[in-house]
């Protein structure tokens, strides 16, 4: 499919955010029953060197976009051009508000579905189920051993976890912990043999979001 990545900067609390948003063909097949959905993906730890490039960021965005949504992506603030500095999850969560900002302009009256990989998946499933704007979250390698995810209890919005079966930030005890007092409607899919960084499974990762993707944007929460 052909696609159109438009690099810019958005407006943040602490400063301007470096984003990307990746466009998909208008007319492509993928996009029937995709209208009025967005995407926005974010990044794990930016400490331990993720960014909105990292490779299973930038898979989540491409099973987004393939289905017909346009995806951004951007880094959370002291990441790459991004301004400010880390503020260990706490302002991060008002640099997801200010992307979802963003889509609200650019794509007014659309639905956001937000994904996020590791600490991405703790700050922007946390963002998002509080927002209206959000429809739908994805939960990529939750680092379910360390990070506190009870807020999924309260979230009624149709949510995926997808995880790696030999990932040991997130085991498959801790994981399932998690999304068994998960708020309905949720679905979990296991990624046979992966690590946290999903390393030699990226196609499989794709394969599970892109076969999970149709009821997830069809979901009732």
């Amino acid at each position: 499919m052909s696609r159109r990545i438009e690099s810019l900067f958005l407006p943040g609390p602490a400063g301007r955010l470096e984003a990307q948003l990746d466009s998909p063909a208008p007319a492509a097949p993928e996009a029937s029953g995709r209208a009025g959905w967005v995407g926005l993906v974010c990044h794990p730890h930016p400490l331990y060197g993720g960014t909105m490039r990292n490779k299973v960021v930038q898979a989540a965005a491409r099973a987004l976009r393939d289905h017909g949504l346009p995806v951004l992506r951007f880094n959370f603030r002291g990441t790459g051009l991004s301004e400010g500095v880390h503020d260990r999850g706490r302002g991060e969560a008002d640099d997801v508000r200010a992307a979802l900002d963003y889509l609200a302009t650019d794509f007014p009256g659309a639905r956001v579905c937000l994904a996020g990989f590791s600490f991405g998946a703790w700050v922007g499933l946390r963002a998002g189920c509080g927002e209206r704007r959000v429809g739908a979250v994805i939960g990529i390698g939750l680092a379910a051993a360390s990070d506190d995810f009870s807020f999924l209890r309260r979230c009624r919005k149709p949510k995926l976890i997808v995880q790696g079966t030999r990932d040991i930030y997130g085991t498959p005890a801790s994981v399932s912990a998690v999304f068994a007092a998960a708020a309905p409607p949720k679905e979990l899919c296991w990624v046979e043999a992966a690590d946290h960084f999903f390393s030699a499974h990226l196609a499989a990762l794709r394969s599970a979001l892109s076969s999970c993707l149709p009821v997830l944007l069809t979901a009732e929460g």
